[in-house]
């Protein structure tokens, strides 16, 4: 143990780097997967003839492996963040979009009939009826992407984006079990802290009907 806190102090700024790097490509991809899957799934329940063809399209894509997706992405945009990004987004995509997809579908056609007899209109019902009681669906699904974003983005270190799978792969590269450890275990405290940070946002923000509506 002495000696892993040993390696820590004379490693703390690159780690303190890594972590730092890993935690802004998380946010940032699933930033990018919610602004294109919320909308999008929204659209799609009004458009179900397209709902099942673009759900598989993107089903599809999610079963594609993480180092073919890298390797594409860095033969289009080069090394470094951007192609990492843009691969994580693309993976963060399908369960917000999902959740947003069948959030919206579950919401009971008497709130929606009540809310057209009070004279209010297709946006009017969506944004003050249909999204909050889809709300705690939809944050469920960014819980979801933002826990499998957070161990997948080790792999970014592949490609030149940094992060904590850059300590891994260093470790794994030089045969180095502290590199290896002090890569990996951060990894996983991270996904268990954003859920749970993503779990206490969703109490302080939602009424307490709404989270057990999305249940």
């Amino acid at each position: 143990m002495s000696e892993y806190i040993g390696f820590i102090n004379e490693n703390a700024t690159i780690i303190l780097e890594a972590i730092l790097t890993h935690i802004q490509m998380v946010f940032v991809a699933v930033a990018i997967g919610a602004c294109i899957a919320i909308p999008l799934g929204i659209y799609l329940t009004r458009k179900m003839s397209l709902a099942k063809i673009v759900l598989s399209f993107v089903q599809i894509i999610q079963t594609i492996p993480g180092l073919v997706m890298l390797g594409l992405a860095l033969i289009l945009f080069g090394i470094g963040k951007v192609p990492a990004i843009i691969v994580l987004a693309l993976y963060a995509i399908l369960p917000i979009l999902m959740n947003t997809y069948t959030g919206i579908l579950k919401v009971e056609e008497q709130y929606k009939e009540a809310a057209k007899g009070m004279g209010m209109t297709p946006s009017e019902i969506l944004f003050r009826i249909e999204l909050p009681l889809a709300s705690s669906s939809i944050i469920a699904g960014i819980k979801i992407s933002t826990v499998y974003i957070v161990s997948w983005a080790t792999m970014a270190a592949l490609i030149g984006a940094g992060g904590l799978g850059d300590l891994i792969w260093t470790g794994l590269a030089t045969t180095n079990q502290k590199f290896i450890v002090i890569g990996a275990i951060p990894a996983a405290l991270l996904a268990i802290l954003m859920g749970i940070l993503i779990g206490c946002i969703e109490r302080s923000v939602l009424p307490k009907g709404l989270r057990e509506g999305g249940k």
